[in-house]
């Protein structure tokens, strides 16, 4: 299964899903600050990444307000694995509650749980809480703020115990 289908069956799940107590997200996101490079620290296993490494997510502001998405992964063979969408913000009241398309009609939902004064890591996931990702401006972060995101994640829901830990030695 590719990147595209993969994470376009992911999405259809997650939006049928049944629904969870509501997830907590930041209240404030500066979408030009949240704009750039981040790499996959951790993510819960899911069929559309599975296997890659050195995976990264680029964010850029698009003229009409939305945001562009490129996400990119190294198979094992070496082969890049890449996909473009779409994301917004989808509710005024609620800046860290994202949708994000990468095949239309399907949305899926990008929580920002947690979010570092300096936009150097981030805890992303889902409402119903299959999908998380801690990310990160730099390909490492401290043990001690991977620790306090999951321990954060476990109290909200998640599955921690799934967490994959991304290798990044591509060049």
């Amino acid at each position: 299964m590719n990147f595209k289908t993969g994470l376009s069956i992911a999405i259809m799940f997650s939006f049928f899903s049944c629904s969870k107590a509501p997830l907590d997200t930041v209240p404030n996101v500066d979408i030009e600050k949240y704009s750039g490079t981040w790499y996959e620290i951790a993510r819960l296993p899911n069929s559309f990444e599975k296997g890659l490494k050195c995976v990264t997510a680029t964010y850029s502001l698009k003229e009409n307000g939305k945001i562009k998405v490129e996400n990119r992964g190294v198979k094992a063979d070496g082969k890049v694995s890449d996909i473009e969408g779409t994301a917004w913000q989808s509710d005024g009241e609620y800046p860290g509650r994202l949708k994000v398309r990468f095949f239309w009609p399907f949305s899926g939902d990008y929580y920002i749980m947690k979010l570092a004064d300096d936009y150097s890591y981030s805890l992303v996931g889902s409402p119903s809480r299959k999908f998380l990702w801690i990310l990160s401006r730099s390909k490492s972060i401290s043990d001690e703020t991977k620790s306090e995101l999951l321990q954060y994640a476990k109290d909200t829901g998640f599955a921690v115990e799934n967490m994959e830990m991304i290798l990044h030695d591509c060049q």
